[in-house]
């Protein structure tokens, strides 16, 4: 097993600073990024930074995709069945296990029972959302029916019946 790199030896602020810093930067100044840390005690060279910076402008990128993919999904197909939740909790789980990995974390020092909290945590929102919102459809629905059947005994057209009801339930003429 090679070595650890310096980067990863890095204290959490400092890291995260670093972090920032790259994101803001462009993922350049590798030079800059050099000098600073051994302002802060740390010798670091940028050829060990650039290959950290490089890495972690990958990571970056592809949370960027992952991100753009799902808000598409998710517009594009509506989960009445909690497949999405599934899927999400089967992607995170692969994703934990290959970031241990990737970044030579030392599994110990992860909360892993608090990260599957936090995604069942997700999962129960999500279901509670999507029950709300068929509660939510059923009420109009239900109140769509009243105002026409209240209209049709007010002796209102069918068309002056259909238009209420559509406004109701939010359906475009």
């Amino acid at each position: 097993m090679p070595p650890r790199s310096k980067v990863s030896l890095l204290p959490d602020d400092v890291r995260a600073n670093l972090d920032a810093r790259l994101i803001q930067s462009g993922f350049s100044g590798y030079v800059e990024l050099s000098e600073w840390l051994t302002s802060q005690g740390f010798e670091i060279k940028k050829s060990a930074l650039h290959a950290y910076g490089s890495n972690f402008e990958e990571r970056v990128n592809a949370l960027k995709v992952a991100t753009q993919q799902a808000r598409a999904i998710v517009e594009q197909s509506p989960d009445d069945e909690g497949a999405m939740s599934e899927a999400l909790m089967r992607l995170v789980q692969e994703k934990i296990f290959s970031i241990l990995l990737e970044l030579e974390v030392d599994p110990s020092k992860v909360n892993l029972s608090s990260i599957t909290k936090s995604v069942a945590q997700l999962a129960r929102a999500s279901v509670a959302q999507k029950e709300y919102a068929a509660k939510v459809r059923e009420r109009a629905s239900a109140a769509a029916e009243a105002a026409s059947t209240i209209a049709k005994r007010g002796g209102l057209s069918a068309t002056s019946v259909a238009e209420i009801r559509s406004a109701i339930l939010g359906i475009p003429q």
